[in-house]
């Protein structure tokens, strides 16, 4: 299984030897500890005898972290403004949109998790795409009624959905924020204006990319010469920066409606090959979601993530409801056994993921997947004998009774871009963020405003039906595609915050996060030892195991 991609590498020595191994930084899973995880106990979790990576973090008053040092420099200087974590995420979020456009930006979508301290209530906002008006089910069928091959479907306008981020992020500061609107678009505005360095990772991804074939893409991120711009080539942007003072002068208004609206409906519909259907109508209609968090208790920590049509909250719940029977502290971190029951347990819950998930508006999911007794019963199908394999899906509670249509199963791909923010600020409120133009670099389209358009609608299903069966995240008029996002808080025993996580990488991102809160609850690591824990896991394929760990 490979890393998250946005996380930054280092080079340490494993417990049992010298041999040096890769390792995420706080910055790239992005697990925000500030004054819970770590220094909100008496003494802090302790670290394996003989490991030598990167220390945590640790702050009493605030906490930004996220993919890029001048992204969380943004939101530091926010919150040191006086600004809340929702003011702090606009800043982060616009950073990002800049310093590496390829994995997320006002062209995409995202999701929230926001604790407000003072009423201490947790609120889950949707910002995910949406599907145009005049989607059908047969949106990624050739002539013949195949499923098109994945980048078929990716590169042009048939793969945008209507953005979403920029409305979350007004959404979020108009009920949490304190400072005025316009102030949290200054970070990132100079950053366009006066430009950045072309990092390593933006020069490496750009260097294997295979899709630019649109001009305006191919003209921002190559040179005279056709080559990518070498590292700490310094880049502006004047056009983005002219689209954000339109934006921070007049709202999210001038982004769904007018000229910039404009723009990206020419951009999608021009494409000379796949051309999509977004229409100006579709974009002024667009609504975020105000939805409840899904939460399960694991040990004695309660742990929160986003309902449908994010799958994440569901199915780490799900991990880790049929993993609590089971001692993983005295299994250990990173042993036979922990990683065949991490991997069986992902097995059961991404099974039932692919048949029972998807938009909560187009379908109605059964109540029983996060039963206790269900997530029992499938715990007891781990055999310590050996793995199932690939697992089928189960039967939760009610699932008979309240469907007349069987419904057939779903896998679509998710690729790793993506990015992830955590923050904490000085009043104790607390936000995780994952945000996405889906597959890195998005539809490969890039408008005249400045930003690049996602791809979110290939993460539907290409097949409408399985067998003869209608499947739940197939594509539809107005629907949302389910993702495999996973912001989450976990409160600890006393209801107090005791973390705040999330990670890129596509469908793996519920490992990813599974390890590192069963990392930090089951094994006492602290938080950076906990993602510096090598990635392991199964999607109902193989089991995965990082390379070269």
């Amino acid at each position: 299984m490979p890393r998250p991609e946005s996380t930054v590498a280092s080079r340490v020595a494993t417990q049992s030897s010298k041999a040096a191994r890769r390792y995420a930084a706080l910055v790239g899973i992005a697990l925000c500890v500030a004054t819970t995880a770590v220094t909100a106990q008496d003494q802090a979790p302790k670290r394996p005898s003989g490991w030598t990576d990167k220390q945590s973090v640790a702050s009493r008053h605030f906490m930004v972290a996220a993919a890029n040092p001048l992204a969380v420099a943004a939101g530091y200087r926010i919150i040191r403004q006086g600004g809340t974590a929702a003011d702090a995420a606009v800043a982060v979020q616009l950073v990002l949109n800049i310093v590496e456009p390829q994995s997320s930006g006002i062209g995409g979508g995202a999701f929230m998790l926001y604790h407000e301290a003072r009423r201490h209530k947790l609120t889950a906002y949707d910002g995910r795409e949406t599907a145009p008006a005049a989607a059908t089910p047969e949106r990624f069928l050739d002539k013949d009624g195949n499923p098109l091959e994945f980048y078929a479907a990716v590169v042009g306008g048939k793969s945008v959905g209507v953005p979403g981020t920029l409305a979350l992020l007004f959404e979020t500061h108009r009920r949490h924020g304190k400072l005025p609107w316009k102030t949290l678009f200054e970070p990132a505005i100079a950053l366009a204006e006066n430009g950045f360095e072309v990092s390593p990772r933006l020069n490496t991804m750009v260097a294997t990319e295979k899709y630019f074939v649109q001009p305006q893409i191919r003209s921002y991120f190559l040179d005279g010469g056709g080559k990518p711009l070498a590292v700490g080539t310094v880049r502006k942007n004047p056009a983005f920066a002219a689209t954000l003072r339109k934006i921070a002068a007049r709202g999210p208004a001038s982004f769904y409606t007018g000229e910039v609206a404009q723009d990206i409906v020419d951009t999608v519909r021009s494409h000379p090959t796949n051309p999509g259907d977004l229409t100006l109508a579709d974009l002024a209609g667009y609504k975020v979601k105000v939805r409840e968090p899904v939460c399960g208790l694991y040990r004695s920590y309660n742990v929160c993530g986003m309902p449908l049509p994010s799958s994440g909250g569901l199915t780490i719940l799900q991990m880790l409801g049929m993993l609590e029977p089971y001692d993983l502290h005295a299994m250990g971190p990173l042993t036979l056994w922990s990683v065949h029951f991490m991997s069986e347990a992902g097995r059961l819950a991404y099974a039932d993921r692919g048949m029972y998930e998807a938009d909560p508006d187009f379908y109605t999911p059964p109540t029983g997947l996060l039963d206790h007794d269900y997530l029992l019963e499938r715990s007891q199908l781990i055999k310590t004998t050996g793995s199932m394999t690939r697992a089928t899906p189960g039967t939760p509670p009610e699932v008979a009774p309240a469907r007349k249509v069987a419904f057939g199963v779903h896998e679509a791909l998710e690729f790793p871009s993506t990015s992830h923010i955590s923050i904490v600020d000085r009043e104790g409120n607390a936000l995780a963020m994952t945000t996405t133009i889906e597959d890195s670099f998005g539809s490969r389209l890039m408008t005249k405003s400045g930003f690049l358009l996602n791809n979110e609608l290939t993460d539907f299903s290409f097949a409408p039906t399985d067998s003869g069966k209608p499947v739940a995240n197939r594509v539809e008029a107005g629907k949302r595609p389910r993702s495999s996002m996973a912001p989450t808080i976990v409160y600890d025993r006393t209801g107090r915050v005791f973390m705040v996580a999330g990670s890129p990488g596509g469908s793996a991102i519920i490992n990813y996060v599974v390890k590192t809160l069963i990392g930090v609850i089951d094994w006492k690591l602290d938080p950076q030892a906990a993602i510096a824990l090598p990635n392991i896991g199964s999607r109902n394929g193989p089991t995965e195991l990082e390379k070269d760990t």
